[in-house]
């Protein structure tokens, strides 16, 4: 570098190559030693030099040493910090670019600057400097700029103040496909579906963007059937020349997994296929969550074992899709190979394996993991892990061991915590411990609606108390807090929703009828219905009445009518199966011969031949 000592243009020629930093440094000292600082040439040079190696305090010790700066120079600088999302860096150069005494009246900011400053606010969430430079936007005329405008609806949907994103939008002389998306972004990322759906209908041009934003906030806001639809559409003739993206893949097969729709994923899967789209890991992770969660663990199996190097998205996908199929060994197994591969687990991976466990109980297994999870993989147990834990305790009747690790816990434990271990005292019937959980609650929520009141009322009813069952209703208020069971079933690509003792599907008396066939069938053959946890004091002819008209045994009876003999019937409920369910479908699966594979709020059972893989633990 001798020979470029004594020329600055020389020196500058280097910088317009962006040398590496070692290099940037060398010239930096050259110019300081030979007295060039003062070329603003190149100070412009370094600075743009230390911005694309991304070295922001060194580009702004330089900047900050000008006498004057252009309103391109601003800009750069401007944009370079907006880049982070959590610094405030953008607004101070603005301020002090508009207040710079160096700043002549020639040099205001112009369309980029605002766009810049204005993404700044919406990152940061900050309201009145947003407000404020929208008036500078105003004022200085650039309110009619496309790219400025698409910002500030970008900026108040950030704001979650819709109304005046969509102000701008109606104010603006010129629209591209981009002010459209990004209102219906906002609408979307706000829950404002039905007003996202009559913007993107309204939309003169819909683009790959477009779909993804309908599809993803379907998704976001548990609207996965019609995250479906939209999908569908987005395939449809009219957009042959639409591909769909990772994100859209991602969320049509999230969307699948949720509804536990195999028929739709597993022709998104041939899709995937025929097209020849790359299986990146986010599609292989939500391939193996789809399968997993559509009850086909072994083709989650097949699409892991064909991952050549696994990350620890794949691994965590695979780990708690084994986890809910109550395959806690086999869980432990693939975590041990993610160790033994070094793959580092995260938070959700320690959750996975230690679901598995609790579904397996296999307690010392997940005592080992929880107890050594900080000093040995450096993750700090957050209260999920302490409900993971609690519940694998409790569900082996470890129940007072599970009460001591609560009273350790680090964090004040929430309603989850003690819902988990008064479920166990329910599974165990422990009253005296129940109650006892009942009172802790109830100092986290003083006025009732803790939900604790269901649990311990079910547990008085199994009991045959219908004396404290009666007391704890009166007390709790239980009617509001109990959730609807439901059950959804999916025949030819249809989903068929049941609520308990449901009147509103359209074939609901011949679904009624084949029940009543079924149930009769299944008697002779030795079930006998379990009334041990319906919590009214009825005669037990009543009792029977009403644990036969739950839901999954609707959802059960409509699929043996519509579905074709020896194929699995697949369920997806909102809560966990009770007992009679649980011993019913065991024997319808013996008797009609069968495969059942149910999916509760917390794991998979799977009826064949008269047994659950549950194994009857759960």
């Amino acid at each position: 570098m001798q020979k470029y000592v004594t020329n600055p243009k020389n020196l500058n020629y280097l910088l317009k190559n962006r040398p590496p930093l070692n290099q940037i440094k060398q010239i930096h000292a050259r110019i300081i030693t030979n007295g060039w600082s003062s070329m603003a040439f190149l100070s412009h040079s370094l600075i743009h030099c230390y911005l694309h190696i991304k070295n922001l305090p060194s580009a702004k010790l330089l900047f900050n040493q000008l006498p004057s700066a252009s309103t391109l120079l601003w800009n750069v600088m401007i944009r370079a910090y907006s880049k982070h999302q959590n610094s405030q860096e953008p607004i101070y150069f603005f301020r002090q670019m508009i207040s710079s005494e160096h700043f002549s009246s020639r040099l205001l900011p112009d369309d980029y600057t605002f766009t810049f400053v204005i993404t700044s606010c919406a990152h940061q969430i900050l309201i009145l400097s947003g407000e404020i430079v929208h008036g500078m936007v105003i004022k200085t005329g650039y309110d009619a700029n496309l790219y400025v405008g698409n910002s500030l609806i970008n900026m108040y949907a950030a704001f979650q103040k819709m109304d005046d994103a969509h102000k701008v939008f109606n104010e603006m002389s010129a629209r591209d496909v981009f002010s459209w998306t990004i209102l219906v972004c906002g609408y979307a990322r706000n829950g404002k579906m039905n007003r996202a759906c009559q913007i993107f209908s309204n939309m003169p041009v819909r683009n790959e963007v477009s779909w993804t934003v309908m599809i993803s906030g379907f998704v976001g806001s548990n609207n996965y059937v019609e995250a479906l639809g939209y999908f569908r559409e987005m395939l449809g003739v009219e957009n042959h020349m639409l591909r769909p993206n990772e994100a859209v893949l991602v969320c049509a097969l999230s969307a699948c997994a949720h509804l536990g729709a195999l028929d739709q994923g597993s022709w998104i899967h041939a899709y995937i296929d025929k097209n020849n789209i790359l299986l990146t890991s986010n599609i292989n992770t939500a391939l193996i969550d789809m399968y997993a969660k559509c009850g086909k663990i072994d083709c989650a199996k097949w699409i892991f074992d064909k991952i050549s190097q696994p990350d620890v998205h794949n691994y965590t996908s695979f780990i708690t899709g084994l986890s809910i199929h109550g395959l806690g060994r086999d869980a432990l197994c693939v975590f041990n190979r993610m160790l033994a591969e070094s793959v580092k687990p995260n938070e959700v991976t320690v959750l996975g394996v230690l679901n598995g466990c609790s579904h397996s109980g296999l307690v010392e297994e997940g005592s080992a993991i929880f107890n050594t999870m900080e000093s040995f993989l450096g993750i700090v147990a957050e209260i999920q892990h302490y409900g993971c834990y609690i519940d694998l305790l409790g569900r082996a009747g470890y129940l007072e061991k599970a009460l001591t690790v609560i009273k350790s816990m680090p964090m004040k434990p929430d309603l989850v915590i003690w819902r988990a271990l008064l479920n166990a005292c329910r599974i165990h019937r422990n009253v005296d411990l129940g109650e006892r959980v009942i009172n802790y609650m109830k100092q986290l929520e003083p006025h009732g609606h803790s939900g604790g009141e269901v649990l311990l009322s079910n547990l008085y009813a199994s009991l045959g108390n219908w004396e404290s069952v009666t007391e704890v209703r009166n007390l709790g208020q239980i009617e509001n807090q109990s959730d609807i069971g439901g059950s959804w079933i999916e025949v030819n690509g249809v989903f068929h929703e049941f609520r308990v003792a449901d009147k509103l599907h359209p074939q609901i008396v011949e679904i009624r009828k084949k029940l009543q066939e079924i149930l009769e069938r299944v008697s002779i053959a030795g079930y006998v219905a379990s009334t041990s946890q319906v919590s009214f004091d009825l005669s037990e002819e009543d009792k029977v009445q009403a644990v036969a008209w739950h839901s999954e045994k609707l959802a059960i009876a409509f699929g043996l009518m519509t579905t074709v003999p020896s194929t699995p019937i697949r369920i997806v409920k909102n809560l966990r199966t009770c007992e009679d369910c649980h011993s019913a479908l065991k024997a319808i699966s013996k008797v009609y011969e069968r495969e059942i594979i149910v999916r509760d709020r917390s794991r998979f059972h799977t009826f064949r031949g008269g047994h659950c893989s549950c194994k009857d633990y759960w």
